[in-house]
Protein backbone atom coordinates (compact mmCIF):
# COMPACT_ATOMS: atom_id res chain seq x y z
CA UNK A 1 0.00 0.00 0.00
CA UNK A 2 1.13 3.52 -0.75
CA UNK A 3 2.44 5.36 2.30
CA UNK A 4 4.47 8.45 3.02
CA UNK A 5 8.20 8.03 3.56
CA UNK A 6 9.81 8.42 6.98
CA UNK A 7 13.54 8.81 7.59
CA UNK A 8 15.05 6.82 10.45
CA UNK A 9 18.81 7.23 10.55
CA UNK A 10 20.25 5.96 7.27
CA UNK A 11 17.01 4.29 6.21
CA UNK A 12 13.94 5.60 4.42
CA UNK A 13 10.91 3.63 5.57
CA UNK A 14 7.60 3.30 3.79
CA UNK A 15 6.85 4.13 0.17
CA UNK A 16 8.42 1.53 -2.08
CA UNK A 17 11.43 0.95 0.16
CA UNK A 18 12.39 -2.51 1.47
CA UNK A 19 10.76 -3.80 4.64
CA UNK A 20 13.39 -3.34 7.34
CA UNK A 21 14.09 -5.73 10.22
CA UNK A 22 14.05 -4.52 13.82
CA UNK A 23 14.70 -5.99 17.24
CA UNK A 24 14.98 -4.76 20.82
CA UNK A 25 17.77 -5.24 23.32
CA UNK A 26 17.08 -7.12 26.55
CA UNK A 27 20.06 -5.56 28.33
CA UNK A 28 19.94 -2.86 31.00
CA UNK A 29 20.43 0.33 28.96
CA UNK A 30 22.25 1.86 31.91
CA UNK A 31 25.00 -0.65 31.14
CA UNK A 32 26.22 1.04 27.97
CA UNK A 33 28.98 -1.49 27.33
CA UNK A 34 26.68 -4.53 27.48
CA UNK A 35 23.97 -2.81 25.45
CA UNK A 36 26.34 -1.71 22.69
CA UNK A 37 27.87 -5.19 22.59
CA UNK A 38 24.45 -6.76 22.13
CA UNK A 39 23.55 -4.33 19.37
CA UNK A 40 26.78 -5.17 17.55
CA UNK A 41 25.86 -8.86 17.77
CA UNK A 42 22.43 -8.02 16.43
CA UNK A 43 23.97 -6.06 13.57
CA UNK A 44 26.04 -9.12 12.67
CA UNK A 45 22.81 -11.13 12.70
CA UNK A 46 21.34 -8.69 10.16
CA UNK A 47 19.29 -6.41 12.40
CA UNK A 48 18.88 -3.05 10.69
CA UNK A 49 17.18 -0.97 13.41
CA UNK A 50 17.68 -1.53 17.14
CA UNK A 51 15.52 -0.36 20.05
CA UNK A 52 16.37 0.02 23.73
CA UNK A 53 14.27 0.73 26.81
CA UNK A 54 14.80 4.03 28.62
CA UNK A 55 13.30 3.66 32.11
CA UNK A 56 15.04 6.61 33.74
CA UNK A 57 17.40 9.54 33.21
CA UNK A 58 20.47 7.45 33.97
CA UNK A 59 19.61 5.22 31.02
CA UNK A 60 18.87 8.24 28.83
CA UNK A 61 22.28 9.76 29.50
CA UNK A 62 24.03 6.56 28.35
CA UNK A 63 22.48 6.64 24.88
CA UNK A 64 25.18 8.83 23.34
CA UNK A 65 27.86 6.44 24.55
CA UNK A 66 25.94 3.53 23.03
CA UNK A 67 25.31 5.39 19.78
CA UNK A 68 29.03 6.01 19.24
CA UNK A 69 29.76 2.28 19.23
CA UNK A 70 27.08 1.03 16.81
CA UNK A 71 26.32 1.36 13.11
CA UNK A 72 22.54 1.06 12.94
CA UNK A 73 19.75 3.51 13.78
CA UNK A 74 18.98 3.63 17.50
CA UNK A 75 15.38 3.75 18.70
CA UNK A 76 14.34 4.49 22.29
CA UNK A 77 11.27 3.21 24.09
CA UNK A 78 9.90 5.89 26.41
CA UNK A 79 6.77 6.18 28.53
CA UNK A 80 5.25 8.92 30.71
CA UNK A 81 8.28 11.21 31.15
CA UNK A 82 8.77 13.59 28.23
CA UNK A 83 12.11 14.73 29.68
CA UNK A 84 13.53 11.28 28.91
CA UNK A 85 12.59 11.81 25.28
CA UNK A 86 14.27 15.20 25.22
CA UNK A 87 17.47 13.78 26.72
CA UNK A 88 17.42 10.83 24.29
CA UNK A 89 17.14 13.21 21.34
CA UNK A 90 19.98 15.29 22.78
CA UNK A 91 22.07 12.10 22.95
CA UNK A 92 21.63 11.54 19.20
CA UNK A 93 19.00 8.78 18.83
CA UNK A 94 17.24 8.28 15.51
CA UNK A 95 13.68 7.51 16.58
CA UNK A 96 11.54 7.85 19.69
CA UNK A 97 8.80 5.34 20.47
CA UNK A 98 6.29 7.29 22.52
CA UNK A 99 2.60 7.91 23.02
CA UNK A 100 1.86 11.65 22.98
CA UNK A 101 -1.22 10.97 25.10
CA UNK A 102 0.70 9.63 28.09
CA UNK A 103 3.35 12.29 28.59
CA UNK A 104 1.15 14.93 30.13
CA UNK A 105 0.31 18.43 28.98
CA UNK A 106 0.25 19.35 25.29
CA UNK A 107 3.19 21.65 25.99
CA UNK A 108 5.28 18.56 26.75
CA UNK A 109 4.32 17.07 23.39
CA UNK A 110 5.14 20.33 21.63
CA UNK A 111 8.58 20.37 23.20
CA UNK A 112 9.33 16.78 22.12
CA UNK A 113 8.07 17.46 18.60
CA UNK A 114 10.19 20.61 18.36
CA UNK A 115 13.26 18.62 19.41
CA UNK A 116 12.47 15.89 16.86
CA UNK A 117 12.09 18.46 14.08
CA UNK A 118 15.32 20.25 14.97
CA UNK A 119 17.33 17.02 15.08
CA UNK A 120 15.72 15.00 12.28
CA UNK A 121 14.39 12.39 14.68
CA UNK A 122 11.40 10.21 13.78
CA UNK A 123 8.65 9.13 16.14
CA UNK A 124 6.66 5.90 16.46
CA UNK A 125 3.28 5.79 18.11
CA UNK A 126 2.86 2.37 19.64
CA UNK A 127 -0.63 1.08 20.39
CA UNK A 128 -0.74 -2.27 22.20
CA UNK A 129 -4.06 -4.01 22.80
CA UNK A 130 -3.18 -4.66 26.42
CA UNK A 131 -2.62 -1.01 27.29
CA UNK A 132 -5.32 0.91 25.42
CA UNK A 133 -7.13 3.57 27.45
CA UNK A 134 -10.42 1.68 27.09
CA UNK A 135 -9.16 -0.92 29.58
CA UNK A 136 -8.71 1.66 32.31
CA UNK A 137 -12.46 2.13 32.54
CA UNK A 138 -13.46 -1.52 33.00
CA UNK A 139 -12.62 -4.35 35.35
CA UNK A 140 -11.79 -7.90 34.35
CA UNK A 141 -11.39 -9.23 30.84
CA UNK A 142 -13.44 -7.37 28.20
CA UNK A 143 -15.82 -9.38 26.04
CA UNK A 144 -15.19 -7.74 22.70
CA UNK A 145 -15.32 -8.94 19.13
CA UNK A 146 -12.17 -8.80 17.03
CA UNK A 147 -13.71 -5.96 15.02
CA UNK A 148 -14.43 -3.94 18.17
CA UNK A 149 -10.90 -4.50 19.50
CA UNK A 150 -9.44 -3.40 16.18
CA UNK A 151 -11.57 -0.24 16.13
CA UNK A 152 -10.51 0.70 19.66
CA UNK A 153 -6.85 0.30 18.70
CA UNK A 154 -7.23 2.28 15.48
CA UNK A 155 -9.18 5.08 17.19
CA UNK A 156 -6.45 5.44 19.79
CA UNK A 157 -3.76 5.49 17.08
CA UNK A 158 -5.55 8.28 15.20
CA UNK A 159 -6.05 10.20 18.42
CA UNK A 160 -2.26 10.24 18.83
CA UNK A 161 -1.52 10.87 15.15
CA UNK A 162 -3.89 13.84 15.11
CA UNK A 163 -2.00 15.45 17.98
CA UNK A 164 1.18 15.34 15.88
CA UNK A 165 -0.59 16.37 12.66
CA UNK A 166 -1.83 19.53 14.38
CA UNK A 167 1.80 20.29 15.22
CA UNK A 168 2.71 19.73 11.54
CA UNK A 169 4.90 16.75 12.39
CA UNK A 170 4.73 13.96 9.82
CA UNK A 171 7.94 12.00 10.38
CA UNK A 172 5.83 9.36 12.13
CA UNK A 173 5.20 5.63 12.09
CA UNK A 174 2.46 3.73 13.90
CA UNK A 175 2.30 0.22 15.33
CA UNK A 176 -0.85 -1.64 16.35
CA UNK A 177 -0.04 -4.86 18.16
CA UNK A 178 -1.91 -7.55 20.05
CA UNK A 179 -0.78 -10.95 21.28
CA UNK A 180 -2.95 -12.79 18.74
CA UNK A 181 -3.19 -12.83 14.98
CA UNK A 182 -6.82 -11.81 14.51
CA UNK A 183 -6.71 -8.49 16.36
CA UNK A 184 -3.30 -7.60 14.98
CA UNK A 185 -4.30 -8.21 11.37
CA UNK A 186 -7.69 -6.50 11.71
CA UNK A 187 -6.29 -3.37 13.35
CA UNK A 188 -3.45 -2.93 10.86
CA UNK A 189 -5.68 -3.54 7.84
CA UNK A 190 -8.23 -1.02 9.11
CA UNK A 191 -5.59 1.64 9.80
CA UNK A 192 -3.81 1.10 6.47
CA UNK A 193 -7.02 1.74 4.56
CA UNK A 194 -7.51 5.05 6.35
CA UNK A 195 -4.01 6.56 6.50
CA UNK A 196 -0.76 6.96 4.58
CA UNK A 197 1.29 6.72 7.80
CA UNK A 198 3.70 3.75 7.44
CA UNK A 199 3.28 0.86 9.85
CA UNK A 200 5.77 -1.00 12.00
CA UNK A 201 4.21 -4.46 12.31
CA UNK A 202 4.53 -7.28 14.78
CA UNK A 203 2.72 -9.24 17.46
CA UNK A 204 3.41 -8.24 21.03
CA UNK A 205 4.28 -10.96 23.53
CA UNK A 206 4.08 -13.54 20.74
CA UNK A 207 5.52 -16.29 22.95
CA UNK A 208 8.18 -18.97 22.75
CA UNK A 209 10.32 -19.57 19.70
CA UNK A 210 8.07 -22.14 18.01
CA UNK A 211 4.64 -20.85 19.03
CA UNK A 212 5.62 -17.20 18.62
CA UNK A 213 7.18 -17.72 15.21
CA UNK A 214 4.10 -19.57 13.95
CA UNK A 215 1.72 -16.86 15.18
CA UNK A 216 3.94 -14.09 13.85
CA UNK A 217 4.32 -15.77 10.48
CA UNK A 218 0.56 -16.00 10.04
CA UNK A 219 -0.18 -12.45 11.14
CA UNK A 220 2.76 -10.68 9.52
CA UNK A 221 2.63 -12.83 6.40
CA UNK A 222 -1.01 -11.88 5.92
CA UNK A 223 -0.24 -8.18 6.27
CA UNK A 224 2.93 -8.19 4.18
CA UNK A 225 1.19 -9.99 1.32
CA UNK A 226 -1.26 -7.11 1.23
CA UNK A 227 1.53 -4.56 1.08
CA UNK A 228 1.15 -3.50 4.71
CA UNK A 229 4.29 -2.97 6.78
CA UNK A 230 7.37 -0.77 6.49
CA UNK A 231 9.33 -2.47 9.28
CA UNK A 232 8.93 -5.78 11.09
CA UNK A 233 9.77 -7.19 14.50
CA UNK A 234 9.13 -10.74 15.65
CA UNK A 235 8.71 -10.50 19.43
CA UNK A 236 9.82 -13.84 20.85
CA UNK A 237 10.84 -14.94 24.32
CA UNK A 238 14.27 -15.64 22.86
CA UNK A 239 17.66 -14.03 22.49
CA UNK A 240 17.04 -11.04 20.19
CA UNK A 241 19.19 -12.45 17.37
CA UNK A 242 16.65 -15.25 16.96
CA UNK A 243 13.94 -12.62 16.53
CA UNK A 244 15.97 -11.19 13.66
CA UNK A 245 16.43 -14.59 12.06
CA UNK A 246 12.70 -15.34 12.29
CA UNK A 247 11.87 -11.97 10.72
CA UNK A 248 14.13 -12.62 7.77
CA UNK A 249 12.72 -16.10 7.26
CA UNK A 250 9.23 -14.59 7.02
CA UNK A 251 10.40 -11.96 4.52
CA UNK A 252 12.35 -14.56 2.53
CA UNK A 253 9.36 -16.89 2.34
CA UNK A 254 7.30 -14.04 0.89
CA UNK A 255 10.00 -13.07 -1.61
CA UNK A 256 10.39 -9.61 -0.06
CA UNK A 257 14.00 -9.79 1.13
CA UNK A 258 17.04 -12.01 0.64
CA UNK A 259 19.25 -12.84 3.58
CA UNK A 260 21.30 -16.00 3.63
CA UNK A 261 20.41 -19.15 1.71
CA UNK A 262 17.13 -20.98 1.34
CA UNK A 263 18.06 -24.34 2.86
CA UNK A 264 15.51 -27.03 2.07
CA UNK A 265 15.62 -30.36 3.83
CA UNK A 266 13.34 -33.38 4.06
CA UNK A 267 11.43 -34.31 7.25
CA UNK A 268 13.08 -37.80 7.03
CA UNK A 269 11.36 -41.17 7.08
CA UNK A 270 12.19 -44.85 7.55
CA UNK A 271 14.39 -44.84 4.45
CA UNK A 272 16.75 -42.26 5.96
CA UNK A 273 20.15 -43.55 7.09
CA UNK A 274 21.71 -40.20 7.99
CA UNK A 275 21.09 -37.47 10.57
CA UNK A 276 19.66 -34.79 8.32
CA UNK A 277 18.70 -32.56 11.26
CA UNK A 278 22.25 -32.44 12.61
CA UNK A 279 23.65 -31.71 9.16
CA UNK A 280 21.24 -28.83 8.55
CA UNK A 281 21.87 -27.38 12.01
CA UNK A 282 25.64 -27.46 11.51
CA UNK A 283 25.32 -25.93 8.06
CA UNK A 284 23.15 -23.06 9.32
CA UNK A 285 25.40 -22.37 12.30
CA UNK A 286 28.48 -22.15 10.09
CA UNK A 287 26.82 -19.94 7.47
CA UNK A 288 25.12 -17.52 9.84
CA UNK A 289 28.23 -17.06 11.97
CA UNK A 290 30.48 -16.22 9.02
CA UNK A 291 29.94 -12.88 7.25
CA UNK A 292 31.56 -14.04 3.99
CA UNK A 293 29.55 -17.26 3.82
CA UNK A 294 26.36 -15.42 4.66
CA UNK A 295 26.92 -12.85 1.95
CA UNK A 296 27.92 -15.36 -0.71
CA UNK A 297 25.09 -17.77 0.09
CA UNK A 298 22.37 -15.12 0.00
CA UNK A 299 19.89 -16.01 -2.73
CA UNK A 300 21.14 -19.58 -3.07
CA UNK A 301 18.87 -22.60 -2.68
CA UNK A 302 20.67 -25.48 -1.00
CA UNK A 303 19.19 -28.94 -0.42
CA UNK A 304 20.01 -31.53 2.23
CA UNK A 305 17.85 -34.58 1.56
CA UNK A 306 17.63 -37.79 3.51
CA UNK A 307 17.61 -40.39 0.76
CA UNK A 308 18.27 -40.89 -2.93
CA UNK A 309 14.73 -42.03 -3.76
CA UNK A 310 13.18 -38.58 -4.01
CA UNK A 311 16.00 -36.25 -3.00
CA UNK A 312 17.40 -35.03 -6.33
CA UNK A 313 13.97 -34.85 -7.96
CA UNK A 314 12.22 -32.99 -5.17
CA UNK A 315 15.10 -30.53 -4.94
CA UNK A 316 15.52 -30.19 -8.70
CA UNK A 317 15.44 -26.41 -8.62
CA UNK A 318 18.08 -26.17 -5.86
CA UNK A 319 21.42 -24.69 -6.90
CA UNK A 320 23.07 -27.77 -5.40
CA UNK A 321 22.70 -30.28 -2.63
CA UNK A 322 23.17 -33.75 -1.26
CA UNK A 323 20.84 -36.74 -1.15
CA UNK A 324 21.90 -39.07 1.64
CA UNK A 325 22.64 -42.76 1.52
CA UNK A 326 24.30 -45.04 4.04
CA UNK A 327 27.57 -43.33 4.97
CA UNK A 328 27.61 -41.22 1.81
CA UNK A 329 25.48 -39.01 -0.36
CA UNK A 330 24.87 -38.18 -3.99
CA UNK A 331 25.91 -34.67 -4.97
CA UNK A 332 23.57 -32.94 -7.39
CA UNK A 333 23.26 -29.55 -9.04
CA UNK A 334 19.96 -28.42 -10.54
CA UNK A 335 18.73 -32.00 -10.20
CA UNK A 336 21.62 -33.53 -12.14
CA UNK A 337 23.69 -36.07 -10.20
CA UNK A 338 27.47 -35.80 -10.27
CA UNK A 339 29.19 -38.29 -7.99
CA UNK A 340 29.18 -39.45 -4.39
CA UNK A 341 30.54 -37.74 -1.27
CA UNK A 342 31.34 -39.38 2.11
CA UNK A 343 28.98 -38.22 4.82
CA UNK A 344 31.78 -36.71 6.89
CA UNK A 345 32.59 -34.33 4.01
CA UNK A 346 29.07 -33.08 3.30
CA UNK A 347 29.27 -29.78 5.16
CA UNK A 348 32.80 -29.04 4.00
CA UNK A 349 31.78 -29.65 0.37
CA UNK A 350 28.74 -27.39 0.59
CA UNK A 351 30.69 -24.59 2.27
CA UNK A 352 33.47 -24.80 -0.34
CA UNK A 353 30.84 -24.57 -3.07
CA UNK A 354 29.49 -21.39 -1.47
CA UNK A 355 32.98 -19.91 -1.19
CA UNK A 356 33.51 -20.48 -4.92
CA UNK A 357 30.57 -18.23 -5.77
CA UNK A 358 31.56 -14.95 -7.36
CA UNK A 359 29.34 -12.01 -6.44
Amino acid sequence: MKTREVKVGKFILGGKNPVRVQSMCNTDTRDAKATAAQILRLENAGCEINRVAVPDMDAAKKLGEIKKQIHTPLVVDIHFDYKLALEAIKQGVDKVRINPGNIGDIKNVEEVVRACKDNGVAMRIGVNAGSVKYLKNISGSPDLTTEKWAQIMVDEAFEQVNILEKLNFKNVLVSLKADDTARTVAANEKFAKMSDVPLHIGLTEAGSFLAGTVKSSIALGTLLQKGIGATIRVSLTEYPAMQVRAAYEILKALGLREFGPDIISCPTCGRCNVDVGAAVKELEEKIYSDAELLKKSTGMKIAVMGCIVNGPGEARDADFGIAGGKGEGIWFERGAQSGKIPQKKWIETILNKIRERKI
